[in-house]
């Protein structure tokens, strides 16, 4: 059986060697080469305690002082606001307690699963250096945030998610360039990150050609479902195949269109600086919880990773965004007040829904086309329970999690 993946970012990477794994003749297609877009710019932490979807009650109390501050995590361009409208609509809709607890409970079952799968996907190509259990600290800056930190920390453990409290001269052992202004942090033991994100998409794609795996470098613009399989349109051919799997990210929402599915996803993009400063020490990644950026060590060196912009695929890079990490990151890092730091810039676009889910399904009235896309800040965290799911729902072999949360048709 032949199966063409589209997209080759880590999701699409993984959902390609699982489908391998299971047996299928799998051909990867993409219009850039594998592991860039959004994959090539995260944090390399797998954010397991983030549970919560982005639209609730708190979160849409603190948007107006969020988009306000010129240095603050959200951003919403004025030349785009009126094309958002209707997605910004259904966020709000989303965060109705009663909703928001049931995304909240998908989310948590799929964070769950998503390190046990990374396990299997990397020992199974031998790549577990990789993953490394790095721990995690989120950190506040004020004193009087304690009770904040603390209360977190309950919540979380009412989920099965271990915290520790740490401040004063622990925390200082245990980040020794933190800022003396950090007051305090919750510790997570159990956090995992990868080495490099850009490197860990690469050992996947040798995987996958090393197992007879073919790569096609081209855009795909139309779907064709048909009795027998899926037709794929590409600028120069028409391709056929047994099964096709969609994880195109940020850019899937016109290739749905052209199988009469509305998704209403919108475009998130996500700034990063990278930088060189081999005598920064860092022994976790870090997450601020004030300021909302998240900083981590990699082999390439200090990512920063953070804002919140919704502003779709075609406006160019806001440089006030990359001015605002430098900010946050030198708040906490006094030492990256070094004016001759190699410090590279990026911007991607991840994925978003307004109810934080991604899709992990089947087209509802062509079983042979099916999707795994919307990941929004968490496409390297559920990349490889992600696969494991489209390919066992392909399969028709029982699922690790519950996939009704993640139907690609209830919006």
């Amino acid at each position: 059986m032949t199966v063409a993946v589209v997209g080759a970012g880590v999701v699409g990477l993984c959902t390609a060697l699982e489908a391998q794994r299971k047996g299928y003749q799998v051909t990867l297609i993409d219009r850039d080469a594998p592991g860039l877009g959004a994959s090539f710019g995260n944090a390399g932490y797998l954010a397991t305690e983030l549970i919560d979807p982005l639209s609730t009650p708190k979160t849409l109390r603190a948007a107006l002082s969020m988009w306000l501050n010129p240095h603050g995590p959200l951003a919403l361009p004025l030349a785009y606001l009126h094309r958002l409208l209707p997605w910004l609509v259904r966020f709000v809709a989303a965060a109705h307690p009663h909703t928001a607890a049931n995304y909240r409970e998908a989310l948590h079952r799929l964070n769950r699963a998503a390190v046990p799968a990374w396990q299997r996907c990397l020992a199974d190509i031998g790549a577990t250096e990789q993953l490394i259990q790095s721990g995690y600290l989120l950190v506040w800056e004020s004193a009087d945030k304690l009770e904040d930190a603390k209360a977190h920390g309950r919540y979380l453990t009412q989920w099965g998610i271990r915290t520790e409290l740490v401040s004063g001269a622990a925390l200082r052992r245990m980040e020794p360039e933190l800022a003396e202004g950090v007051s305090h942090a919750l510790f997570f033991p159990d956090a995992s990150q990868v080495r490099e994100p850009y490197q860990l998409c690469m050992q996947l794609f040798s995987a996958f050609q090393a197992r007879g795996g073919q790569y096609i470098q081209q855009a795909v613009n139309a779907l064709s479902p048909e009795d027998r399989g899926v037709t794929l349109q590409t600028p120069s051919a028409s391709l056929m195949f047994d099964h096709a799997i969609i994880c195109t990210g940020a850019w899937s929402k016109q290739l749905l269109q052209s199988v009469d599915l509305q998704v209403p996803l919108e475009a998130e993009r996500g700034y990063h600086l990278t930088i060189e400063a081999k005598h920064i020490k860092l022994n976790h990644p870090i997450g601020s919880a004030e300021r909302r950026f998240v900083m981590s060590p990699l082999d390439s060196g200090l990512r920063v990773v953070g804002i919140t912009e919704l502003g779709g695929l075609a406006l160019k890079p806001i440089k006030r965004r990359f001015d605002s990490l430098r900010h946050h990151c030198r708040k906490l890092l006094p030492t990256l007040n070094d004016p001759s730091l190699e410090i590279s810039e990026w911007m991607g676009h991840r994925p978003t829904l307004p109810d934080s889910l991604p899709v992990i399904d089947r087209h509802p009235g062509h079983s042979h086309l099916l999707f795994a896309f919307g990941h929004q800040h968490l496409g390297l965290t559920q990349a490889a329970i992600s696969a494991e799911m489209v390919v066992s729902l392909m399969a028709g072999k029982p699922q690790a999690v519950d996939p009704l949360p993640f139907r690609v048709d209830r919006f």
